[in-house]
């Protein structure tokens, strides 16, 4: 700590590298006790929410800024590397893995708007091309310090590395914040190196189930950001690869039985699999039983269970893509982001956390018009033909699996159309407020205009509508 301070000063053009010494000294203290730990992330947590770009010179931020990110990735990576020690002293109890996840949420979020700055909030249109991820170790690529990675063009993937996603729908952001913490990411797969050295992805995707995809396909599809996941044991990652890259290369084959995904969410049996399940899958045949994800899992808690219901969830337990961000038993090879992106996934983060908020507090629910059942019932016609008619069709009907049924399809069109229509409103406040001050907006300003939204809405905000 610098100069015996605890906490930030609400002051105007403080030194934020003086203030990030704050935190860094926070971070490095000890703990001994679950509870001290609990307290110890809270008070970490509420002193990186508080550095609000609003307290700096921004021209002063934008120099510092390429310094300060990779420090801040580092301290994110300290933290995890006790992950493994907290657990095995008991300290990991569900207090103390949210208040970490809310720790490496708020800390990523603050080097995303220093990104932003850095490169001049230049932002990506939306049908422009898209980033590959993982291009370089630039202030977009960073890697933990023990991995010893030198720079390069492109990383060295291996075979059983775990890639997670964020992808810039609107549903990915809901199902990034569908379980009791919100996450930041929304998709999870893993990487097979076949003999000739061809890079594949290994993945569950909601349209196509179970799939095989070139790893260049899949970091260049519009992506937000991404970590790259590594098993200590290469032998384990290697045969949890090649057993889950035959499983879906047989199901294509002729004859084979296709594997659709999983809209349940549950864990058990492995007829049906959802991304993360694919990768459970994977594991526990390649590591014979030995290596069971996740060590932390996600549950579902949303007391208003209309919208669970809809899309299919029949559980209270899962493992969620974001619950690998704590997973003691994978390592940390590299974490991406595309700056010209975040603050739209930001965005749309913390609206889908008002929108559960309201599901739960007020009773939102979505509620079809006759519109909205005429498309539900003509994607599930839809869903019955050939892949090459859907992929003709896809401008005007999304691709639907044939076991998606009509309520979810409904309720999937009406959370993007209601989203889209917040979305472009906070949107404009973001860039008046980049305008204006030079800084985009402060999570608790999104938050204060989200409530802002629902009150002028008078209980309608899209297809969303209040019982209450």
């Amino acid at each position: 700590m610098q100069g015996g301070r605890d906490v930030l000063d609400p002051v105007q053009h403080g030194d934020i590298r003086e203030d990030f010494e704050v935190i860094s000294g926070l971070v490095n203290r000890p703990v001994t006790t679950a509870d001290e730990l609990t307290e110890h992330l809270r008070e970490i947590y509420t002193a990186v929410f508080s550095v609000d770009l609003g307290r700096y010179d921004p021209v002063v931020v934008r120099g510092q800024a390429a310094q300060l990110l990779p420090l801040i990735f580092d301290l994110r990576m300290s933290m995890r590397d006790h992950v493994a020690d907290w657990h095995r002293r008991g300290f990991m109890n569900a207090a103390a893995q949210k208040a970490l996840r809310d720790v490496f949420r708020v800390a990523r979020y603050g080097s995303d708007m220093l990104g932003e700055l850095l490169i001049g909030y230049d932002r990506a249109d939306e049908h422009g091309v898209s980033r590959r991820g993982f291009t370089g170790q630039d202030y977009n690529t960073f890697v933990p310090l023990r991995m010893a990675v030198t720079a390069a063009s492109s990383l060295p993937f291996r075979t059983g590395d775990v890639l997670l996603m964020r992808g810039l729908l609107h549903n990915s952001a809901a199902i990034a914040r569908i379980g009791d913490t919100d996450s930041q990411f929304s998709h999870v797969g893993m990487i097979y190196i076949d003999a000739q050295d061809r890079h594949w992805v290994v993945e569950a995707l909601i349209e196509d189930g179970s799939v095989i995809s070139r790893l260049e396909d899949v970091l260049a599809h519009h992506l937000g950001r991404a970590i790259l996941f590594r098993h200590p044991d290469p032998q384990i990652a290697a045969a949890a690869a090649q057993f889950i890259h035959t499983l879906v290369a047989r199901s294509h084959a002729p004859g084979g039985k296709w594997i659709p995904y999983d809209f349940s969410m549950r864990l058990k049996r492995y007829r049906q699999l959802f991304c993360s399940k694919l990768v459970r899958y994977a594991f526990l045949k390649g590591s014979k039983g030995k290596v069971v994800l996740p060590t932390f899992s996600t549950r579902l808690d949303i007391i208003n269970r209309d919208f669970f219901q809809r899309i299919g969830v029949k559980t209270r337990h899962t493992f969620a893509p974001g619950d690998l961000e704590i997973e003691p038993q994978l390592e940390v090879v590299a974490e991406w982001a595309d700056y010209r992106v975040t603050s739209r996934l930001r965005l749309q983060d913390m609206m889908m956390s008002k929108f559960f908020e309201w599901m739960e507090k007020y009773d939102y629910t979505f509620r079809e018009t006759f519109p909205i059942r005429l498309i539900s019932w003509f994607g599930r016609l839809a869903s019955h033909l050939s892949d090459e008619s859907k992929a003709h069709m896809a401008s005007v009907v999304p691709k639907i699996p044939v076991n998606m049924n009509r309520r979810t399809i409904a309720t999937i069109v009406m959370l993007h159309k209601t989203a889209e229509e917040v979305y472009h409103r906070l949107e404009r406040l973001e860039r008046d407020s980049i305008e204006r001050t030079g800084r985009p907006l402060h999570p608790r300003e999104v938050f204060e205009a989200l409530e802002a939204i629902r009150h002028e809405a008078n209980g309608h905000i899209g297809y969303l509508h209040a019982s209450r």
